[in-house]
């Protein structure tokens, strides 16, 4: 299988705060990304993928950004559904992927349905901890370990 992309780097400065796009950002093992205001317990990163918002969007015809969904990267060419416990290496950079993160009600206030939309098949991305310090960037390869 060929290795995923990195499509997009998000840096939420503050809860409910605006999501800044980056080129590239500095992972912290145990923390997150640096300038990120979750900076705590597993939920330290989180991931959507690209194809999964584009069906997002085709289901409510819409054509809402990407960072409406409020997280840190966004992957394409792999999936993340059921993959918690797994290791993914984004450049040199391990994430391990914790949980499903379900879509909350900011969903429904960015876009009415939202929420219910980004629900089925891990459509709302995974949470995950950081395994090792290191810059990513976009366009770095995204890969399962194995």
């Amino acid at each position: 299988m060929s290795p995923g992309l990195l499509r997009a780097i998000w840096i939420k400065r503050a809860k409910r705060g605006p999501m800044d796009e980056r080129d590239a950002a500095t992972l912290i093992a145990g923390k997150g990304l640096i300038g990120n205001a979750n900076q705590k317990g597993r939920r330290q990163v989180t991931l959507i993928e690209e194809e999964r918002w584009a069906d997002t969007m085709a289901d409510l015809a819409a054509a809402l950004d990407p960072s409406t969904r409020r997280a840190n990267l966004m992957i394409s060419g792999l999936r993340l559904a059921n993959s918690r416990g797994q290791v993914l290496r984004i450049g040199s950079c391990r994430l391990r992927i914790w949980s499903e993160c379900p879509p909350c009600h900011q969903m429904d206030e960015a876009y009415p349905g939202l929420r219910n939309a980004l629900r089925p098949d891990w459509r709302g991305g995974a949470c995950a901890e950081v395994l090792d310090d290191g810059e990513i960037r976009v366009g770095d390869a995204v890969a399962w370990e194995t």
